[in-house]
């Protein structure tokens, strides 16, 4: 079962009572997934780009996906947008967490209107954005793209181990292009060792409110 509850920041997440962890930071939602994955991902991969495509693992809730088009939109950038959720949540959870107020009213009502079709064929959300939410777990996806962007969103390391283990990570990084990012809001020895050893320049950045440092990786 997951329960709504609100974070830090005023916005929601849900808690996940089967894993025992909440969606997002209890220290603030929003500002987790704009430091995280639009600031320190997005808005670094996507400077001087027209186009750019971001492969996420675990959809969740949508927060990430919403805030990414809503700033190519504003930026003029085409979103190609693929996200693996072994789990979705059903529609009516997701209308529930209130994050209609930190987009346009147009943004979220498309992306409410093809949520459930993108689950089984990507769909087109708006003129800026094809989105595509496999319904499968990490280990069994599989892609001949290449990727701009990786958020990796997965669930902690204490809740969820086998999401972080080194042939997980080798096989997410799998999809970056060379050149591309990977970023996400943890960040372990282990963890920088197993992006490093897939080729990847590590970096330290400033973490989100109630994390020191977050980790962003540029592929050689």
């Amino acid at each position: 079962m997951n329960i709504i509850t609100q974070t830090a920041d005023g916005s929601n997440t849900l808690y996940n009572e089967s894993i025992g962890e909440h969606y997002h930071s209890k220290h603030g939602a929003l500002q987790e997934s704009k430091h995280v994955f639009i600031e320190a991902g997005l808005k670094f991969a996507s400077a001087d780009c027209s186009e750019i495509s971001v492969l996420e693992v675990g959809f969740g809730t949508g927060l990430n996906f919403i805030l990414s088009l809503e700033y190519c939109e504003n930026n003029n950038v085409q979103l190609n947008y693929t996200s693996i959720e072994a789990f979705p949540l059903a529609i009516d959870i997701i209308e529930q967490t209130g994050y209609s107020a930190y987009v346009p009213a147009n943004i979220w009502g498309n992306f409410i209107d093809h949520y459930e079709q993108a689950l089984t064929i990507p769909q087109n959300i708006g003129n800026h954005c094809k989105l595509g939410i496999p319904h499968t777990t990490l280990a069994a996806f599989s892609s001949d793209q290449k990727f701009d962007v990786l958020y990796y969103d997965a669930f902690s390391v204490q809740h969820q181990p086998e999401m972080w283990s080194d042939e997980m990570i080798g096989h997410a990084c799998s999809f970056i292009k060379p050149g591309g990012t990977f970023v996400t809001y943890a960040i372990t020895g282990k963890l920088k060792r197993a992006v490093k050893a897939n080729g990847f320049t590590i970096e330290k950045l400033p973490g989100a409110p109630g994390k020191r440092e977050m980790l962003r990786a540029i592929k050689g």
